[in-house]
C-alpha cells in the first residue's frame, strides 16, 4: 500500500497500524478509529463518516495485501461500534466489503470477516433485516467451510441473526423465500443443516406464516429427508412434523393443490433406492393421507395422481408395514369421496356450480412445476403422474374419472403388479361402476378384455373381485345397448358362434341382464375353450361364484344357448360335463335344482329344454339331467340309445361318476322313489340300463347292491297294454316334446361320431402313408 497517499481523516499512525501484521497493533488502530468516528457522530458529520468507511473498504478490506484486509475488517467493525444505533444508516457500506472477504482463500481472513460482521450485526440488531438475504447467502456458504474456526465463528453469527429475526416483527418473508428455495437443494450436509435450522426457527415465530410458502420449499425438505446424516434427517422430520400439525390446525388456509405434485413424486420412490428413501415415502404417504382427509372432495380432480402413488404401496410386505397402512388409509379415504353425484354429465355439473377459472397456472405454480421437474430428474424418477391445477371454486371440482380408469387399467396390464394392488384396482372398478355407472360404461369396451384375462390370475381373491366387477357390468341397467352391436369388438377368428336367439330370450322367470351379459358369457366360454387349464383348475369355481353374483338360471340358460352352436364339439362336451357337475353338486345351485325337479311351469320346462339341447353334447350328462328333472322314461329311452354310441373309457368313467352321484344326498328323492315301484318303473329300468353298461367294477357293485334293495321285484314287469293308464307323470307334461328331444340327441351324437372319425382318420393318415 502507498503510505504517502492521503487517507485523512485517518492519521498516518492509524494507517500504519492497520497494515501491521500483528493483531494487537491493528486492534489499537481500531480503537483510534472508533474514537474518531464517535467525534464525527457527535458533530453529525455524516460525510466524514462515509469517507472513513469508504477508505476502510476500498483501500484496506478490498486490498490485495492480506494484512491490510485484516486491518480493514477490524476498522469497519470499530466504525459500527462507534455508530451505535446510527449504524443502520451505513449498513450497506459496512456489510458489503465484509461479505466479500467471506470468499477469501485465507481461512484466517474468513474468520476475521466473520468476527467483524458479528460486531456489525450485534450493534445494528433489527436494522440489518433489510439486508438479511445477503447475510443469509454469505452465512450459508460459511456453514460448509472446511476450517473449524471459521465454521465456529459462522455459527456464533448465525445464532445472533436468528435471535434478531425471532425478536423482530419486520422480517421480509416474501423476499427471503426465493433464496431459501434456491439454497434448499444444496447437497452439502452442513449447508442442509444450516437451511433446516433456519426453517425451524422461522416456522416457530408466531408473526411469520411460513405455511403460506410451504409449496415453495416442501420438495427441498423431502430431498433433505433423504440425507445420509441421521441428525439432519431427525431435524427434517421435526420440521415436517411441525408443518403437518399446523396444517391440521388450519386446513382452510392450506394450498393443498400446490403441494400435491410433490407428495405424488415422493410417494413413488423406487423400492431399489437406498433405505433412507423409505423414510421419504412413509412421510409423504402420511402427508397424503392427511391431505385427503382434510381437503375432502377438493382432491378429487387429482385422484389419478394419488392412485398412481398409492396403489403400488398396497402390496408392500411387513418390512414397509407403516407405509402400506398409510397407503391403505389414503386409498380408503379417496374411495369414500366418490359419490353418485360424480356420475352427472359435465353440463349438469356446470348448471349446479359456477364455471371454473381459465385453469391457467400462476407464475408461482409454473416455477414450482419447473423445480419439481428438475428435482424429478435429479433423483431418477420415471413415469410420474402429476396433479393438474385446481380451481379455487370447490363446488366446481369434479372426479378425474378418465385419469383414474387409465391408472387402474395400467396396473391391471402390468405383470409386476402385486396381488393386493390388483385387488385394490378391482375394488376401485367395482366402486366406480356402482357410483358412476353411466360414465364408467364409456370405458367398458377398453376394460373388458383385461377383466376377462384377469380370470386367469393365480389368486382366488383376485378372481373373486374380478367376477364382482364383471357381474356388475353384466347386470347394471346403465349397460343396456342395442343387441345388434354386442360383439363388434370381438375377434371374429376366435369367437364362439352366437345362436339366433337375442339377449332377451332368457327365461322369463329370471331378472333381465344388460347387453354386456351375453357378451360376457360368450367371452368367458371362449377363454375356457382357449385355456383348458383355466377350465380344469378354476372353471367350476368361476361359474359357482357367478351363480351367486348373477342369477344362476341366467348363467346356465345363456351358456346352454351358446354351447348349442359351438363348433368345437370336444370342448362343448367337456363344458357340458363341467356345468352338469356344478348343477348336481354345488350348494349355490340349490334353488335351480329345485326349479328343475318339478317341471310344473312353462318357464321351468323351457329351461329344461334349453339345457337338454346343449347337454346332448354329453350323453351321460343328458341322462343325469333327466334323473334330476324326474324324466325317468326319457332317461330310459336315452340309455337304450347308448348301445349305438362309441363306448370309451372316458364314457364309462362318466357313468361311474353318475352312479356315485346317485348315492349322494342330491339324489335322495330319487332313491326314495325306488320304494314306489308301481309308479316309477322306468326309473328302475334306467338304473338297470346303467348297470348293464358298466363293467363289473366298484360302481357296478354299488348300483347292483342298491337295486337289490328295491322291494317286490315282481312288480318290475311293465304293462304293455296300450290302453293302460300312463304311470310316468312326465309323459303327461304338455310343455315338452320328448320325441323331438330324442331326435335332437341323435343329431348331436351323429355330429360327435363324425368328428371322432375325422380325428381318428387324421391320426391314422401318417401310418397309411408309411
Amino acid at each position: 500500500m502507498n503510505t504517502e497517499k492521503d487517507f485523512s481523516p485517518l492519521t498516518p499512525n492509524i494507517v500504519r497500524a492497520l497494515n501491521d501484521k500483528l493483531y494487537e497493533k491493528r486492534k489499537v488502530a481500531a480503537l483510534e478509529i472508533e474514537k474518531l468516528v464517535r467525534e464525527f457522530v457527535a458533530q453529525n458529520n455524516s460525510a466524514q463518516i462515509r469517507h472513513i468507511i469508504q477508505i476502510l473498504a476500498t483501500e484496506f478490506a478490498l486490498s490485495q495485501h492480506p494484512h491490510s484486509r485484516k486491518g480493514g475488517l477490524i476498522g469497519l467493525a470499530a466504525c459500527s461500534i462507534a455508530l451505535g444505533k446510527d449504524s443502520g444508516l451505513y449498513l450497506k457500506e459496512l456489510i458489503d466489503p465484509v461479505l466479500t472477504c467471506f470468499n477469501d482463500s485465507d481461512s484466517r481472513l474468513r474468520y476475521y470477516a466473520c468476527e467483524a460482521l458479528y460486531n456489525i450485526v450485534k450493534v445494528a440488531r433489527g436494522a440489518v433485516l433489510p439486508h438479511f438475504n445477503v447475510l443469509f447467502d454469505g452465512l450459508s456458504k460459511l456453514a460448509a467451510d472446511p476450517d473449524p474456526n471459521v465454521k465456529s465463528g459462522s455459527e456464533l453469527l448465525d445464532r445472533l441473526l436468528k435471535d434478531i429475526v425471532t425478536e423482530s416483527n419486520k422480517f421480509d418473508l416474501v423476499a427471503f423465500v426465493p433464496l431459501l428455495r434456491e439454497r434448499i437443494y444444496s447437497n452439502n450436509q452442513y449447508a442442509r443443516q444450516f437451511i433446516i435450522s433456519w426453517i425451524h426457527v422461522l416456522e416457530s415465530v408466531p408473526d411469520i406464516n411460513l405455511l403460506d410458502y410451504l409449496p415453495e420449499i416442501l420438495d427441498g425438505l423431502f430431498q433433505i429427508l433423504g440425507d445420509s446424516s441421521k441428525e439432519i434427517r431427525r431435524m427434517c422430520e421435526l420440521v415436517l412434523g411441525e408443518f403437518l400439525r399446523e396444517i391440521k390446525k388450519n386446513p382452510s388456509s392450506v394450498k393443498f393443490a400446490e403441494m400435491a405434485n410433490i407428495l405424488v413424486i415422493h410417494c413413488q420412490v423406487s423400492d431399489e433406492s437406498k433405505s433412507t428413501n423409505d423414510l421419504i415415502q412413509l412421510t409423504s404417504m402420511t402427508w397424503m393421507r392427511e391431505f385427503i382427509q382434510l381437503a375432502g372432495r377438493v382432491v378429487l380432480p387429482y385422484s389419478s395422481g394419488i392412485l398412481t402413488a398409492v396403489l403400488p404401496c398396497l402390496s408392500y410386505d411387513d418390512r414397509k408395514k407403516s407405509t402400506k397402512e398409510a397407503a391403505s388409509a389414503c386409498n380408503h379415504s379417496l374411495m369414500k369421496l366418490v359419490t353418485p353425484e360424480d356420475d352427472e354429465d359435465d353440463e349438469e355439473s356446470q348448471i349446479k356450480s359456477s364455471p371454473p377459472g381459465d385453469g391457467t397456472p400462476s407464475k408461482k405454480e409454473g416455477d414450482l412445476n419447473d423445480s419439481l421437474n428438475e428435482s424429478q430428474e435429479s433423483v431418477g424418477f420415471s413415469n410420474i403422474s402429476f396433479f393438474t391445477p385446481a380451481s379455487s371454486d370447490r363446488s366446481a371440482l369434479t372426479l378425474d374419472l378418465d385419469g383414474i380408469v387409465q391408472v387402474l387399467d395400467r396396473h391391471l396390464h402390468d405383470s409386476s403388479t402385486g396381488m393386493m394392488t390388483r385387488i385394490a384396482v378391482l375394488k376401485w372398478l367395482y366402486h366406480l361402476y356402482i357410483k358412476t355407472p353411466r360414465k364408467m360404461f364409456k370405458h367398458t369396451d377398453s376394460l373388458f378384455p383385461m377383466l376377462l384375462k384377469t380370470l386367469s390370475d393365480e389368486s382366488d381373491e383376485v378372481i373373486l373381485k374380478d367376477l364382482e366387477v364383471l357381474a356388475e357390468i353384466a347386470s347394471s341397467p346403465a349397460g343396456q345397448t342395442d343387441a345388434s352391436g354386442l360383439c363388434d369388438n370381438l375377434d371374429n377368428k376366435t369367437e364362439l358362434h352366437i345362436p339366433g336367439s337375442k339377449v332377451t330370450d332368457l327365461s322369463p322367470s329370471t331378472p333381465s341382464m344388460n347387453s354386456y351379459f351375453y357378451k360376457f358369457m360368450i367371452n368367458l366360454l371362449k377363454r375356457f375353450s382357449l385355456e383348458r387349464k383355466l377350465l380344469e383348475m378354476r372353471g367350476a369355481f368361476i361359474i359357482r361364484q357367478l351363480c351367486l353374483l348373477l342369477h344362476a338360471e341366467n348363467i346356465f340358460h345363456s351358456m346352454a344357448d351358446i354351447l348349442l352352436k359351438e363348433e368345437d364339439l370336444k370342448f362343448a362336451s367337456t363344458m357340458v360335463q363341467t356345468l352338469n357337475t356344478i348343477l348336481l353338486t354345488s350348494a349355490e345351485l340349490f334353488q335351480l335344482r329345485n326349479q328343475l325337479k318339478d317341471l310344473r311351469t312353462q318357464e321351468s320346462c323351457a329351461l329344461f329344454c334349453c339345457l337338454y339341447r346343449s347337454w346332448c353334447h354329453n350323453p351321460v350328462a343328458t341322462v343325469s339331467l333327466c334323473f334330476l328333472t324326474q324324466n325317468y322314461r326319457h332317461a330310459y329311452d336315452l340309455i337304450q340309445k347308448f348301445g349305438d354310441l362309441e363306448v370309451t373309457v372316458d364314457f364309462l368313467m362318466e357313468v361311474d361318476k353318475l352312479v356315485q352321484l346317485i348315492e349322494s344326498p342330491i339324489f335322495t328323492y330319487l332313491r326314495l322313489q325306488l320304494l314306489d315301484v308301481e309308479h316309477n318303473p322306468y326309473l328302475i329300468k334306467a338304473l338297470y340300463g346303467l348297470l348293464m353298461l358298466l363293467p363289473q367294477s366298484q360302481a357296478f357293485q354299488l348300483l347292483s347292491h342298491r337295486l337289490s334293495c328295491v322291494p317286490n321285484p315282481e312288480l318290475l314287469r311293465t304293462v304293455q297294454d296300450p290302453k293302460a293308464p300312463v304311470k310316468d307323470k312326465r309323459l303327461a307334461q304338455p310343455h315338452i316334446d320328448y320325441c323331438e328331444l330324442l331326435q335332437h340327441f341323435d343329431r348331436v351324437q351323429s355330429k360327435h361320431l363324425e368328428v371322432r372319425h375325422q380325428r381318428a382318420g387324421r391320426t391314422e393318415h401318417p401310418d397309411r402313408k408309411l
